[in-house]
């Protein structure tokens, strides 16, 4: 019996993706190796990651010496006292403590049904400013237009700042759960890294942050435009890009 040229790689690529995808990765459980799927809608675990820690301080404001580690923290808490008793909500670290990339999606993974929202502060060119918002998998793309319209409701001005933007990073790309990386703003731009330091201005993009997650469980991707085409790219490892 033979078959014709097309028909054997279209087996071929399902078998690879199969393979790829290993065990308990289907629906059921909240998993998928690529995230090729419409995002989540009523789930009840929320992991917050708070970006940086320990020995890797991130990005240092030069005008009021604040560090992305402490900062991520507090929002982290933040958002998780507001999502409340209605999620259980697993903050990827409750401390100052260095944690490696691999080891958060790793974490992550092991979750199933979930979603991981990471968080972190910008730094770059002083006049560039504003919320931005990363996301790779399908089924984070909802997630992600709702955080970053969020917090771009909260931010007062944007200027020169790349929005929202498919990107391929370890905690965009690698964890087999919807997962989205927010920059809550950019600590080397003067007057929003000066917001960013007022703790009123910290509880306002938790508040927002956590009433998006809301909105994804609670509706899933409706309103959030359509779905972006599938990619098939390796995992991101960390030779691709700083982090």
């Amino acid at each position: 019996m033979t078959f014709p040229y097309k028909s054997v790689l279209v087996l071929a690529l399902t078998a690879f993706l199969a393979a790829c995808a290993g065990p308990g990765t289907g629906s059921s459980s909240g998993r998928d190796y690529w995230g090729h799927r419409p995002g989540p809608k009523n789930f009840k675990t929320v992991i917050i990651d708070a970006g940086h820690g320990g020995k890797d301080s991130g990005a240092v404001s030069r005008w009021t010496r604040q560090k992305e580690k402490d900062l991520t923290l507090d929002t982290a808490k933040r958002i998780r006292r507001e999502l409340g008793t209605d999620f259980k909500t697993i903050l990827m670290r409750d401390d100052d403590q260095f944690i490696e990339l691999d080891e958060r999606v790793a974490q992550a993974t092991r979750r199933g049904d979930a979603i991981l929202v990471s968080v972190h502060y910008n730094s770059g060119p002083s006049h560039v400013r504003g919320p931005e918002t990363y996301y790779w998998r399908v089924d984070s793309h909802g997630l992600a237009v709702r955080l970053h319209r969020a917090m771009n409701a909260v931010s007062p001005a944007e200027s020169a700042n790349r929005g929202l933007v498919r990107r391929r990073l370890r905690l965009t790309r690698n964890p087999q759960i919807p997962c989205v990386l927010v920059e809550g703003g950019y600590l080397s731009h003067s007057a929003e890294s000066k917001l960013i330091q007022n703790a009123a201005y910290r509880q306002r993009l938790a508040e927002a942050i956590a009433g998006a997650i809301r909105a994804q469980s609670a509706l899933g991707d409706a309103g959030t435009g359509p779905l972006p085409p599938p990619l098939y790219e390796p995992l991101s490892r960390p030779t691709d890009t700083a982090e």
